[in-house]
């Protein structure tokens, strides 16, 4: 068996530090009334696996702050939640266990700060997610969030104004830099935060690599068979060109690969794109199972 595991797998820092609140929450638990709740303000991280095995350990997932009773353990997920969400959870009673990624509320904090003085928020992410929601939350000004060039070309920005440029912690470095240079062409007062965390580009990415190693070693063994499987040679040789290519985009696209076993791939796609042609060339080539 083979099997090929991305340099950089798990989960980051801040995940892993939103697990170890809620695991002290658990152990604590022990010493409290019955009646006491350990809740979280939606999933704790994106992981149904991960989530599944708190439920059977009795953590509550509650999806508003109105379902939290007084006396609960309420534990805000890596993501952070929006300053009138926390509000409503101190008003609530319920003890707060603050498990936002450090990164992201270091961006919060930022964007409270950049924008003090009504300076207009332009963030680049993902507008419904919960990080994103998070984050205009804290701007003090008006706030327009955009996810493409495009969306931030159609946004009519007055040249004699002010602007905070941030992004959510996982977008990616190249692009964002590419956005910093067009609009300082166009903009005089532009201050910009560096909020991206490079431990998420660093996931993307390793994948996208570990699928390339196992590519060349495919290449290598049907470059030793007959005729017959020259066409599976061709196939790889091109999916193999596409991936020493990937641009920082594609790899965004293509999240998690794990390339396992003789012709097991796993991967997870969030959307269409250059990501997922990377991989049409191997399944079209090869007899493999696709596992998502």
């Amino acid at each position: 068996m083979d099997v090929y595991r991305a340099k950089t797998a798990g989960f980051c820092m801040g995940v892993s530090l939103a697990l170890q609140k809620l695991n002290t929450a658990l152990e604590r638990k022990g010493g409290a009334p019955e009646t006491t709740r350990i809740c979280t303000l939606g999933p704790i991280i994106h992981n149904p696996q991960v989530l599944a095995e708190y439920e059977s350990r009795g953590v509550v997932c509650v999806k508003e702050a109105a379902q939290l009773h007084p006396g609960d353990v309420a534990v805000i997920r890596a993501h952070g939640i929006t300053r009138q969400v926390e509000e409503q959870v101190k008003q609530s009673g319920a003890d707060i266990v603050d498990a936002t990624c450090p990164k992201v509320k270091k961006a919060q904090l930022s964007i409270g700060r950049a924008t003090a003085d009504g300076a207009t928020l332009l963030l680049f992410g993902e507008a419904d997610h919960p990080e994103v929601r998070g984050l205009v939350s804290y701007a003090c000004g008006p706030a327009h969030v955009f996810g493409t060039a495009a969306e931030l070309e159609s946004l009519h920005l007055a040249e004699n104004k002010a602007y905070v440029l941030a992004s959510q912690t996982t977008q990616d470095r190249q692009i964002f830099q590419e956005i910093v240079e067009d609009l300082r062409t166009r903009i005089a007062d532009l201050v910009v935060l560096s909020t991206i965390c490079d431990a998420a580009r660093e996931r993307h990415r390793a994948p996208v690599e570990a699928a390339a190693r196992a590519a060349r070693r495919y290449r290598d063994m049907f470059a030793a068979r007959d005729l017959h499987h020259r066409r599976y040679l061709r196939g790889i040789r091109r999916f193999d060109d596409r991936l020493r290519h990937v641009s920082p985009d594609a790899a965004r696209l293509v999240p998690g690969i794990i390339v396992k076993d003789l012709g097991v791939v796993h991967y997870h796609a969030a959307g269409a794109g250059d990501g997922e042609q990377l991989f049409i060339y191997l399944f079209r080539y090869f007899p493999i199972s696709l596992h998502q």
